[in-house]
């Protein structure tokens, strides 16, 4: 449905040309809701911003239907951008106009008739449960009230592709669930596909049918969301699952603390409820003593890890974690 080809991004200054997006490539289903994670400057928002030619990339391809936006005309742009809605961390909201005005915006550049703008108005205050404020300002209304009414701006004129940037960084965790719920609905009821960037991994988990993780402008891991969590390749995704793991251990208590050979185990929906441990100490002669753990609950799927000591001869060792492997969990060294 959205095909992205190697799309770059440069922006110059005296010294030296910056590479925001460097040669980043992926593909989002219909329906789809497609997380892109990252630190602050690793290109994510450049990137979303390129995808509707709010900046307009050096190269690459931006495919949606086939059709590759990056080569329509200006006239041909307008047109085709109906098709995609947008929202910002800021709101972005019109000060001085009620949010029904709000709402109306795009159907009125779009010259939709005005009975139409009204209905459609009407059926979108009731779809964001926000039909007593039809007529206030977003001054009188809360951070989450405001970011429902970009959303239903977005989706006006009920656009192919919703795009997220940093939609809910600003916003508290209840307003946060409130606003990802509202996501999951547009999805179910519109047949929308939505981009979301995201620097936070706990929003991306709660909802994303796929992550793709950026650092340097360029996508380093992507997967999708419960094989990202239970079998992460790089550090930096590693880094984001960790910061949700409370009881995560540090590396340094490890090495003071365990003095056997110490793996981070990573199991799935099908494995974390099977006595698998059990049955590896019965089967070898090692010992598996739990440092620490956590299950996360990923969409309708758990994904838990473990830390875990395992002691005995080294022959014994690598027959069980064969065998923890061959019952499909991932098995990491920590020391």
């Amino acid at each position: 449905m959205i095909e992205v080809k190697n799309l770059k991004k440069s922006f110059e200054n005296e010294k030296e040309e910056f590479h925001a997006v460097n040669g980043v490539s992926f593909s989002v289903e219909k329906g789809e809701i497609f997380g892109i994670i990252g630190l602050s400057g690793a290109g994510k928002s450049t990137l979303v911003r390129c995808i509707n030619r709010l900046e307009e990339p050096n190269e690459g391809e931006v495919l949606i239907d086939g059709v590759d936006i990056l080569k329509l005309s200006k006239e041909e742009l307008l047109k085709e951008r109906k098709e995609i809605g947008m929202i910002f961390q800021s709101f972005n909201l019109f000060m001085q106009k009620t949010v029904a005005e709000n709402i109306s915006f795009p159907l009125e550049i779009s010259k939709v008739p005005k009975t139409e703008i009204e209905k459609r108005v009407d059926e979108l205050l009731e779809f964001i449960d926000l039909k007593e404020k039809k007529y206030s300002y977003p001054a009188e209304l809360s951070g989450g009230q405001k970011q429902r009414v970009a959303i239903a701006r977005a989706i006006a004129t009920n656009p192919k592709v919703l795009l997220s940037d940093e939609g809910t960084s600003a916003l508290d965790p209840a307003n946060t669930e409130s606003i990802l719920s509202l996501f999951k609905k547009i999805v179910t009821q519109y047949k929308m596909t939505i981009i979301m960037i995201t620097h936070q991994m706990e929003v991306a988990k709660d909802i994303c049918d796929r992550i793709a993780v950026m650092d340097s402008g360029k996508i380093i891991e992507e997967n999708t969301t419960e094989e990202l969590f239970r079998n992460p390749k790089n550090k930096i995704t590693r880094s984001f699952i960790k910061n949700l793991q409370e009881d995560a251990i540090e590396e340094k208590l490890i090495a003071e603390k365990f003095k056997g050979s110490v793996y981070r185990l990573g199991y799935g929906e099908s494995t974390y409820q099977a006595p698998i441990l059990s049955r590896c100490m019965k089967n070898y002669d090692v010992e598996l003593s739990i440092i620490s753990g956590n299950v996360n609950t990923i969409g309708q799927s758990s994904v838990g890890h473990l830390n875990i000591e395992i002691t005995g001869d080294e022959a014994e060792k690598e027959k069980a974690i064969d065998y923890l492997k061959e019952n499909g969990v991932t098995v990491e060294e920590i020391k």
